[in-house]
């Protein structure tokens, strides 16, 4: 098709029935269906998709996956799926003006050294082609997308870039403030403030996007001339967007405000925390760390999700095994119970989910954190203060003395809190506590090297649950895959258990952003303290037999247990593979 046409409603109908994709009968109902105003400003398709057509050709729903291919294969230009973490806005708002873009209802998606990727989804339309690939010296490639992803990005990418560019782009980026290379540069322009509009736009944009891409840690980093931003999603980094130098240092200080933070100070490290809404209008916490770097203050903001109070323990990865092994564990009236791992992998999300279930009005919950992660009401939160030697074990005496049932520790690091978590446990309460070792069983050895004796391990401590985090695979995506019996036999070595019949390995969707991975799910090694286990514990006693003794009484390592998730379908032997070191299979 060379003229240029704009295709109407009634011409992607036509196209559709003679394409064999709906019959003349729906057709012509579609053309008598009363059009409402959010039709009026609607593209054709998502009206046909909004009509939840059957497909003649698959059975299945027109949606707008179904209709962009067909439109693909129409037009015989390639769909884009419009992915703002792989987009460099900026460069792309410099391809064309925003009142071209929002007029011919297209957006720069890729800019390459000869030519520049340009999403419409109206393929026949090519009255700005010839005047824009002038300008441009480049060549054009059209691709397809989803119209209302267009629409929504247009304006996002095009503010986003407005605001970066009116906060400081146009003054030299090598004048960065707090750089130990520091080069005195004449006549610059002063820093962006950090309370100027354009500075809070880009705050604002950015706290919103990470809400959106299920981040749960965003990284402010600043390099010799830029200043980098990542999100961790689903445990890993991904880079997200750079910034100036000068708009990055605003933004950091900016964020401190919000914080609370002492935005003059740019030595030492600092640590704050501020709350703010979603677009669902639910509260989330941030916790700010602040740390000086050789280029400026690197920021990360961790991001407490308000569901978490709402998760229950299946919704955390547990099965019906190792549910039960841990409320038994919990239903003891005294004693300690902890949980170990490295950080990041969800032990502070499991003891809140345990305090929830056992905050009744019946008993009253204490507990001492550093910092405090997430406000509950029904719990008595502390937060430790060592500016003022206010430390685990002083806080610890402090609660003693308010009549707790149930103790929380946010981590034992020192002998002091670990003999008040003995204390406490021996007169009454339940105390519940993390610490940082690779499995349960080494958490022994851990309380016996900060000096506890093993017969007061014996009288107090309950049980010990080590965990990681897995991702899961996409429920959209994921396909059948067989699992080698070399690969299978690394994960149960030595258990041997039979083969996996339902095994998936990930392929990568829009819903995953292709990385064929969407959320994460708990692997756990839950060993209770029986009579014969507790008989083991010795100053000089063998952790190695101590892990034997446990798994013959029914204890899964971090492996099996991920091992189940593989067998159902849920992840990867890559994924265990890499949370769960091998030693730990030995």
């Amino acid at each position: 098709m060379s003229v240029s046409r704009v295709l109407s409603f009634n011409d992607f109908l036509i196209q559709l029935e003679q394409d064999g994709r709906f019959t003349a009968q729906t057709a012509e109902q579609l053309r008598s269906t009363p059009k409402g105003a959010k039709q009026a400003k609607q593209h054709p398709l998502e009206t046909i998709a909004d009509a939840r057509i059957q497909d003649t050709k698959t059975n299945k729903n027109l949606d707008m996956d179904a209709l962009l291919n067909w439109l693909s294969e129409w037009s015989k230009q390639d769909v884009f799926v419009i992915d703002p973490l792989k987009i460099d806005s900026l460069k792309t708002a410099k391809v064309m003006s925003f009142a071209f873009a929002q007029r011919h209802e297209i957006l720069a998606v890729e800019v390459n050294d000869d030519a520049v990727v340009i999403a419409c989804a109206q393929p026949f339309n090519t009255g700005w082609e010839a005047d824009l690939a002038h300008v441009l010296k480049k060549d054009i490639k059209r691709v397809v997308a989803h119209p209302d992803e267009i629409r929504r990005f247009t304006i996002e990418f095009y503010e986003l870039a407005q605001s970066v560019m009116k906060a400081g782009l146009e003054t030299d980026p090598n004048a960065q403030s707090q750089n130990f290379e520091q080069m005195l540069e004449l006549g610059q322009h002063a820093n962006p403030d950090a309370n100027d509009q354009h500075i809070i736009n880009i705050v604002d944009w950015l706290l919103q996007y990470a809400f959106e891409q299920r981040a749960s840690d965003i990284h402010i980093e600043p390099r010799r001339e830029i200043v980098q931003m990542r999100f961790r999603i689903d445990g890993i980094l991904h880079s997200v967007y750079q910034f100036p130098a000068k708009v990055g240092l605003a933004v950091t200080s900016r964020l401190k405000i919000l914080g609370r933070l002492n935005v003059a100070e740019k030595r030492k490290p600092q640590d704050g925390r501020l709350k703010t809404k979603n677009k669902l209008d639910k509260e989330i916490e941030l916790r700010l760390s602040t740390l000086p770097t050789a280029f400026g203050e690197k920021l990360v903001m961790r991001i407490f999700d308000p569901q978490v109070m709402q998760s229950s323990f299946s919704d955390l990865g547990f099965s019906q095994e190792d549910m039960k092994r841990w409320q038994e564990m919990i239903g003891h009236p005294h004693g300690i119970i902890l949980v170990t791992g490295p950080t990041g992998s969800g032990k502070t999300t499991s003891l809140y989910t345990t305090l929830k279930e056992l905050a009744t009005p019946e008993v009253n919950i204490s507990t001492v954190e550093d910092p405090i992660e997430m406000v509950e009401p029904a719990f008595n939160q502390m937060q430790v203060q060592q500016t003022i030697d206010l430390g685990f074990a002083e806080g610890l005496r402090a609660l003693m003395r308010q009549d707790p049932d149930i103790i929380m520790i946010g981590e034992i690091r020192d002998l002091e809190t670990a003999e008040m978590a003995v204390q406490a446990a021996l007169t009454g309460h339940l105390v519940l506590s993390t610490l940082h070792t690779n499995d349960a069983p080494s958490s022994i050895s851990r309380l016996i090297e900060l000096g506890i004796p093993p017969y007061l391990i014996r009288a107090t401590v309950v049980g010990v649950m080590a965990q990681r985090l897995v991702r899961t695979l996409c429920p959209s995506c994921k396909i059948p895959a067989a699992v080698t019996p070399e690969d299978w036999q690394m994960i149960t070595h030595p258990w041997r258990t039979g083969e996996p019949t339902n095994t998936c390995e990930p392929v990568g969707c829009l819903a995953c952003r292709d990385t064929g991975y969407k959320g994460r799910a708990g692997v756990y090694e839950i060993m209770p303290l029986s009579e014969s286990l507790k008989e083991m514990i010795q100053e000089n006693g063998s952790i190695s037999n101590l892990r034997k003794q446990a798994i013959k009484e029914g204890m899964h390592s971090l492996r099996l247990s991920g091992a189940t998730k593989i067998a159902n379908g849920l992840t990867t032997i890559e994924e265990v593979l890499r949370v769960t070191p091998a030693s730990l299979n030995k």
